[in-house]
C-alpha cells in the first residue's frame, strides 16, 4: 500500500470503522468484509493494513483469524511498519512517563493498548525485564520487541512469561523462557523502602503486582499500631507494607506454599519477622476459622484473584465477592477498616460496592467509604478503551449499625 507499506489489506464492513476512529484499537471478526479480505487468507499474527469500507487506510496492525478480536491496530496511518523502530519509539514514550513517576527502576514499563502496543506487557525489575505476549501478533514480533528493549534499556536479561490464560483465546501455548541474557535467578523489587524477592519464572503473572502500589501507599493512616490481616497475600506486599508503616501485628494468608515461604523470607529480609506471620490456607476457610475462634483485627485487606473472568460469570462472581467481604467484616473490630479490591474487568465498580454493602447489611453493619482505589499510574487507562481499566477497590470503615 501507500508509503512503501506492503502489508495486505483487512477491509472493514461499511460503518464498522467508527470505534477505531474514536480511538479504540480492536477489530472483531464480524466487522470484517470477508468477501474482500477473507480472514482465512491471513496467518496468525500477520501484519496488515486496516482499511475502511470506502478504501481509506486507517492504520497498521496485525491479524489473528482464529480469534474473536481478529485484529489490533498498532499505528494509525501507513507510514510506519511493525518493526523494532516503531516499538523502540513506543517504549521510549512509555519510559518517559515511568521515569517521571518513580525514582527507582521498578514499575510496569509498558501496558499494552494504553501504551500503544496491544498484546504486550513489560515489567521492569531494575536491570531485568519480564515480558508477556498475549496475542499472536506480539508472539510473531518477539525478536523486534527484544531488539527495542535492548536499544532503550539494555537490561541484563529479558524473560518471557507467556502463561496468561488469555493466550488460549489466541490459540497460543503457554511457556516461560529466557529471551536474552543470563538466567537472572530470583528478582528483587523495591517498594515503600522495603525489598522483596520475586519469582520471575514461576510466580503469578509477571511476578509482582505493580498495579496496587499506589493503593498500598495509602495504607499508613489505617494500619499504624494496628493488628492487620492480609488475605490472598501472594508475596505479602500489602501486609509487609503495613508492617513497614507501623502495624503492630500482621497475618498474611495465601493458598500457595511457595508464596508463603517467600512472605517469611521477605519479612526477615526487611527486619519485620517479629511482627509478620505467614499462613498457608484457603481464604474462605481461614476466615471461617477465625470467626469461630472469635479473633478480631483492626484492618482486613482483601486482594483476591479475579472472581469474574467472563461476563456470564458476573452473578456467581458477585456472590463470591459478597461472601468474602462478609467473612472479612465478621473478623473486624467494631470500628474496623476493610480494604477490598477486585481485578475483574467484568465486575463494575458499583457492583463491587453493592456486594460489600449487601454483606454489611446482612451483618447489621454500616459502611463509610473513605477512599476509592484504582490501578497505579504505570497502568494508564485509555479513555477510548474501557478494557484497560480493570482494577477497582475501596477503603471502608465498618461500624455497628
Amino acid at each position: 500500500m501507500e508509503q512503501g507499506i506492503e502489508y495486505p489489506g483487512l477491509y472493514l464492513k461499511r460503518g464498522e470503522d467508527a470505534r477505531l476512529r474514536a480511538g479504540h484499537l480492536w477489530v472483531f471478526a464480524n466487522e470484517v468484509d470477508v468477501a474482500r479480505s477473507p480472514l482465512t487468507g491471513f496467518e496468525p499474527g500477520e501484519p496488515c493494513v486496516v482499511v475502511a469500507a470506502g478504501g481509506k487506510p486507517i492504520g497498521v496492525g496485525y491479524v489473528n483469524p482464529h480469534s474473536l478480536i481478529c485484529a489490533r491496530l498498532v499505528a494509525r496511518g501507513v507510514e510506519h511498519p511493525l518493526d523494532a523502530s516503531l516499538l523502540t519509539h513506543r517504549l521510549q514514550v512509555a519510559l518517559a512517563l515511568r521515569e517521571r513517576l518513580y525514582g527507582e527502576p521498578y514499575y510496569r514499563l509498558l501496558y499494552g493498548e494504553s501504551d500503544g502496543v496491544p498484546g504486550l506487557t513489560l515489567d521492569r525489575f531494575d536491570d531485568v525485564v519480564v515480558a508477556q505476549a498475549t496475542t499472536a501478533g506480539i508472539e510473531r514480533l518477539k525478536p523486534a520487541v527484544e531488539a527495542a528493549v535492548r536499544k532503550v534499556l539494555n537490561p541484563r536479561a529479558l524473560i518471557w512469561k507467556n502463561d496468561a490464560g488469555i493466550r488460549a483465546l489466541e490459540h497460543l501455548v503457554d511457556y516461560a523462557d529466557l529471551g536474552f541474557g543470563e538466567p537472572p535467578g530470583p528478582l528483587r523489587v523495591r517498594e515503600g523502602g522495603l525489598e522483596f524477592t520475586v519469582d520471575g519464572i514461576g510466580g503469578q503473572k509477571t511476578g509482582w503486582f505493580y498495579d496496587q502500589r499506589a493503593n498500598r501507599d495509602a495504607l499508613a493512616p489505617f494500619v499504624k499500631g494496628k493488628r492487620v490481616l492480609d488475605m490472598f497475600a501472594y508475596l505479602g506486599a500489602w501486609g509487609l507494607r503495613a508492617a513497614g508503616m507501623g502495624a503492630r501485628e500482621v497475618v498474611c494468608v495465601d493458598a500457595s506454599a511457595p508464596a508463603v515461604k517467600l512472605i517469611g523470607d521477605n519479612a526477615r529480609r526487611n527486619g519485620l519477622a517479629d511482627r509478620v506471620q505467614a499462613e498457608r490456607a484457603d481464604a474462605f476457610e481461614y476466615l471461617k476459622a477465625l470467626r469461630e475462634r472469635r479473633e478480631h483485627f483492626d484492618a482486613v485487606i482483601l486482594d483476591p484473584p479475579a472472581f469474574v473472568k467472563r461476563r456470564k460469570d458476573l452473578r456467581e462472581g458477585a456472590l463470591a465477592y459478597r461472601r468474602i467481604n462478609e467473612l472479612a467484616m465478621q473478623v473486624l473490630v467494631r470500628d474496623g477498616i476493610l480494604v477490598t479490591c477486585s481485578c475483574s474487568y467484568h465486575m463494575p465498580r458499583p457492583a463491587l460496592l453493592e456486594a460489600v454493602q449487601k454483606g454489611a447489611r446482612h451483618l447489621d453493619r454500616s459502611l463509610q467509604v473513605l477512599q476509592q482505589l484504582q490501578q497505579a499510574p504505570d497502568h494508564p487507562v485509555h479513555p477510548a478503551i474501557p478494557e484497560t481499566e480493570y482494577l477497582k477497590g475501596f477503603i471502608c470503615r465498618v461500624l455497628p449499625a
